[in-house]
């Protein structure tokens, strides 16, 4: 590449990256959510005069974008809400999207001249998969059961996984010219078994990797950024699925964290992958925008009336399935079963709703949509691309400003954020501190009671966990550091960690029990790294 045209991305790049954070950042002052904003900007960037057209390579669509944010969402995803309501997630992730698939697919063929059924299925592919990132931002800040938010988490792992494989054998119908509904069921099962079982095998490596070897905090994090690369990498080289790799890969990771990463590592990995998730999150978006021209231009033998009212009416399609979907997925198993009736609260008409209104499409249908090959095999152009980009274009705005600017409403008006599913939070906060500064002063009763009795600053450790005092430092600020106190201090951080040890080890103890949510757990997790963090960093 020439050096003027490297400077002229370069700058492109960082005047993106800068317009990205300027236009979040006004999402915040005006309260709406930053996905919903950043796409009607980038749609009114798209009208600019002299702004550059961006057109983004479709071969590095998945690769860039895709493995850091399932990677990201598995880490965060709670295995234990995951497994609790593996049932309305798998009916989501697997039923509603190969439902959806085929409705969009006989229906577009039907109402779209020349559309073949796999190009439906192509096209019922792409836009059947919500994205967590647009519900789970629209819902920041909006209190709604615990399940409601699980789910929508847990479905958005699966379904992109289900949704892509619709959409990889659609693709290869297309180019083929033929469509085996044997042999797609087939391929289904192979690659999601097969690449689920290359994401757990890479885990595995990373796992030991990080438990066995000589890393550091830079190194750890640094490693969680290729692994999803790796995972994705090594299953589509074997033409399985990347997307289950990171996803079960991650999984496996995030369970297994407590036992390799130190607080330093989870302090410093956490910090990086929030920043790098939020920046190409708020690319994705703003770029949903900006590549509508892109598809305008393209429209060939329809004009811009047709496509739109196509993609309305695909809009309204994928809504009213979702919504017709959702009682009876919650309901039928609850009449069916009585196990059911009497392990799982019933989730009213209210929860229903919401989980149905809240499937906005944003990252994976655009990721989809734009991967789709610009030609065949044989040099033609691919047939109908840039319709499908279009109707993409289309219902991702529909359901993203639409169904996003909505919701608040919609929840405000079943009244759910009333409904209390489990304890409340300031309980489980207090649940959880208890139980830990149980487990820390039993130990330190079993194994240091001739330390607290001689030692100054252990038996004042006795004392803080007793009280639930928040700091030593003002106590370790006074110290005269004598070599007598030195030893004293080196004695008291050797406990004081020890002691953070065992209450790590009860926060796994919680999770395993399933008493408490996630959230909480992690919030005092986030609270022993510090304190473990603050004494890592004192002189000794």
């Amino acid at each position: 590449m020439p050096d003027n045209a490297l400077h002229e991305t370069i700058l492109l790049v960082l005047g993106l990256l800068f317009t990205m954070l300027l236009l979040v950042m006004l999402s915040q002052k005006l309260r709406i959510s930053y996905p919903i904003f950043l796409v009607l900007a980038g749609l009114a960037l798209s009208f600019v005069p002299g702004l550059p057209l961006i057109v983004i390579d479709p071969k590095l669509i998945f690769l860039i974008f895709l493995p850091p944010l399932l990677y990201q969402a598995a880490w965060e995803t709670s295995w234990q809400d995951f497994w609790r309501w593996r049932r309305p997630i798998g009916l989501l992730a697997f039923g509603l999207v190969f439902f959806t698939s085929t409705i969009v697919a006989y229906v577009s063929r039907a109402m779209i001249p020349g559309f073949t059924l796999s190009l439906g299925f192509l096209l019922g592919g792409i836009i059947s998969p919500p994205d967590a990132v647009a519900a789970t931002s629209v819902l920041k800040g909006i209190k709604v059961p615990r399940r409601v938010t699980s789910i929508l988490e847990g479905e958005s792992l699966i379904n992109d996984a289900s949704s892509l494989i619709v959409f990889r054998f659609a693709l290869a119908a297309v180019v083929s010219g033929t469509f085996s509904w044997q042999e797609a069921a087939t391929s289904f099962l192979l690659a999601s078994v097969l690449g689920l079982g290359i994401g757990l095998a890479v885990a595995q490596v990373f796992y030991l990797i990080h438990r066995y070897l000589p890393t550091t905090p830079s190194i750890n994090t640094v490693l969680t950024f290729l692994a999803p690369y790796v995972m994705y990498l090594l299953a589509e080289e074997f033409h399985y699925s990347g997307v289950l790799a990171v996803v079960g890969g991650g999984l496996l990771l995030s369970a297994r964290s407590h036992r390799v990463f130190d607080a330093d590592t989870r302090l410093q990995a956490n910090s990086v992958w929030a920043s790098v998730g939020f920046v190409l999150n708020g690319l994705v978006f703003i770029l949903i925008g900006l590549e509508l021209p892109v598809a305008v231009a393209g429209l060939g033998g329809y004009s811009l009336s047709q496509a739109i009212f196509y993609g309305l009416t695909i809009s309204v399609i994928v809504i009213l399935i979702r919504l017709l979907w959702m009682y009876p997925a919650a309901f039928v198993p609850r009449w069916l079963s009585r196990r059911i009736r009497t392990s799982e609260t019933s989730p009213g008409w209210q929860g229903p709703l919401i989980i149905g209104w809240a499937g906005m499409r944003g990252v994976v249908s655009l990721a989809s949509a734009l991967s789709v090959p610009l030609l065949l095999s044989d040099g033609q152009a691919f047939p109908q691309r840039n319709l499908i980009l279009f109707i993409t274009f289309v219902v991702i705005l529909v359901t993203l400003v639409f169904q996003g600017l909505t919701l608040p409403a919609l929840i405000r008006f079943t009244g759910v954020a009333a409904i209390e599913e489990s304890m409340p939070a300031e309980e489980q906060e207090a649940g959880i501190r208890l139980r830990l500064r149980r487990a820390a002063l039993a130990h330190l009763d079993r194994h240091y009671e001739a330390d607290m009795r001689d030692n100054e600053l252990i038996g004042a450790l006795q004392h803080r966990m007793q009280a639930e005092a928040q700091r030593t430092g003002n106590l370790l600020e006074a110290l005269d550091y004598d070599e007598s106190k030195r030893r004293a201090l080196q004695r008291y951080h050797q406990v004081l960690l020890d002691v953070l040890r065992v209450q790590r080890e009860e926060l796994f103890v919680l999770r395993r029990e399933d008493v408490f949510e996630e959230e909480m757990l992690r919030h005092q997790e986030a609270q022993l790294d510090l304190d473990e963090a603050k004494i890592s960093h004192m002189p000794h």
